[in-house]
């Protein structure tokens, strides 16, 4: 009788023992699914600015990431953007080693003043499939080969005539996103050729320098492409910048 009571209490401690870990295995699966939410939220707090759609489609590019919801207007708006995202998460449990996987939803806010490593908020899963938002705006591209063999080529003592460069640009047939801007001075003619693209702080451009003996083409460097740098402008087509050090 004795050894039937000590064989059924261990029993009892093993049937304990697997429930709690199992338990703590879910526990420890559902923390790695918000320490995936945790890590999405960063990436979307490093944006700097997007509407709605945009904050859930860099969201929804994110390996193993579904976006489930998106509500509000910009990133800049004074409440920002909320996203519902779901992640899943996995542990071991018991001797065994088995595996145990959870998928959890969690709201994460994106605004100017939501803190970095903001902790992911738990939220009931809204029904229905992952919401699908398309490719990004497509950047046309600035033609820097094709503006290199339009523009005239001006012997060393010849005139540059502003007129003819500008026909040269305009044979290009260019897309109407791209910029166009000239400029003359002391027998100089600029031009710049510039698009930004979609969300970036940084303008695509190619200058062009049309001189008597000499026509040059480039792409300046990408800090002195970025916003406020003037890289971009007709001044720097007449008279380049130094490189930066």
């Amino acid at each position: 009788m004795r050894r039937f009571v000590i064989v059924l209490a261990g029993l009892l401690v093993a049937v304990s023992a697997t429930g709690c870990a199992a338990v703590s295995a879910e526990g420890r699966a559902g923390d790695s699914a918000r320490e995936k939410a945790r890590r999405v939220g960063n990436v979307l707090n490093g944006m700097r600015a997007g509407t709605a759609r945009d904050v859930g489609r860099r969201a929804s590019e994110l390996d193993g990431v579904d976006v489930l919801r998106v509500s509000g207007t910009a990133l800049r708006s004074k409440d920002g953007v909320r996203v519902v995202v779901r992640t899943s998460g996995t542990a071991t449990a018991g001797l065994a080693g088995d595996t145990v996987t959870v998928r959890r939803c969690f709201e994460l806010r994106v605004a100017p003043d939501t803190e970095w490593d903001a902790k992911p908020k738990g939220k009931e899963c809204p029904r229905g499939e992952p919401l699908s938002f398309g490719p990004w705006p497509k950047t046309p591209d600035v033609p820097a080969e094709r503006l290199r063999k339009a523009l005239p080529r001006v012997p060393a003592k010849a005139r540059v005539d502003e007129a003819e460069v500008r026909e040269a640009v305009a044979s290009l047939r260019l897309d109407p996103a791209v910029r166009s801007e000239f400029a003359s001075r002391d027998g100089v003619v600029g031009v710049v050729l510039s698009v930004r693209p979609y969300l970036s702080e940084t303008f695509d451009c190619v200058l062009a320098r049309v001189a008597p003996g000499r026509t040059d083409v480039w792409s300046p460097p990408r800090v002195q492409r970025m916003v406020g740098e003037g890289g971009c402008g007709a001044a720097n087509a007449i008279d380049p910048m130094p490189p930066p050090h």
